[in-house]
């Protein structure tokens, strides 16, 4: 008996071993097969969107894509000036309109736009001024009308009838759904991008009017949408204040120069 008791313990040191092979080999394996948990999609896909309209232009880079554009709708405004072709007289549904002293004129405004969006930690504010790009290649604005922040109250009586209007630079704008491009591509499609890099889309999803109530304080909410079935974060053009955007971007912005 006695002579039996290191060939057992030899036994058992070996089986010990061998279970501590093997649980480090599945550590090593579970670790180099978990995706990146910070993975985050890619835009390029979606910028094919801006193809063929004119005074618009996009480079494709690694980390971003940088678009360039005019400013101009494609579409008729009062606010192109009696002489234009595109010239309409206002003939939307506010009875309150009023012409402001402003005409369109072309720009030259740039958006260094991450390709790939992610969270930001630390929420910057929108500006005054553009904060991102339709698919027509008008930049979009906040809810507030300068120079102070002001709600749009008396500003909005100056939208035309595709809720438009020119800065005094001539710098033309939306601040509010564009009505021209939702009722050209439909009220829920994809609008535009915002300068951190997440897409904007319409008023409506799934047949559904969306409300601020639906979405974040940023004015979004993350899930799959027909462009990115892999889910994304993204806005939603309201009816109701802060309409496109809420208390800042959702991501990082990058870089907008004019």
């Amino acid at each position: 008996m006695k002579n039996n008791i290191p060939f057992f313990f030899l036994i058992v040191l070996l089986l010990f071993l061998s279970c501590s092979s093997d649980d480090s080999n599945n550590t090593n394996n579970d670790n180099t097969d978990n995706p990146p948990v910070n993975s985050s999609a890619d835009i390029s896909s979606i910028v094919s969107m801006f193809d063929n309209i004119d005074g618009v232009s996009y480079v494709i880079e690694d980390d971003f894509i940088e678009f360039t554009t005019n400013g101009v709708p494609n579409h008729t405004s009062p606010y192109w000036g009696e002489s234009h072709p595109m010239y309409e007289t206002y003939n939307g549904t506010n009875p309150d309109f009023n012409l402001n002293p402003n005409l369109i004129g072309s720009q030259n405004i740039v958006f260094r736009i991450p390709r790939r969006p992610e969270e930001a930690e630390v929420k910057e504010a929108t500006r005054l001024g553009p904060i991102g790009i339709s698919v027509n290649g008008v930049v979009f604005f906040n809810q507030y009308a300068g120079p102070d922040n002001q709600p749009l109250t008396d500003e909005i009586n100056s939208f035309d009838q595709f809720a438009g209007h020119p800065t005094g630079g001539s710098l033309y704008h939306y601040h509010i759904e564009p009505l021209f491009l939702t009722n050209t591509l439909g009220r829920s499609s994809f609008l535009g991008l915002l300068a951190d890099g997440f897409p904007v889309y319409g008023p409506e999803e799934n047949n559904v009017m969306v409300t601020s109530d639906d979405l974040d304080e940023y004015h979004g909410h993350t899930h799959t949408t027909t462009d990115f079935p892999d889910e994304i974060y993204h806005y939603h053009i309201t009816l109701d204040d802060p309409y496109i955007n809420g208390n800042g971007y959702f991501g990082t912005p990058g870089n907008i120069s004019q």
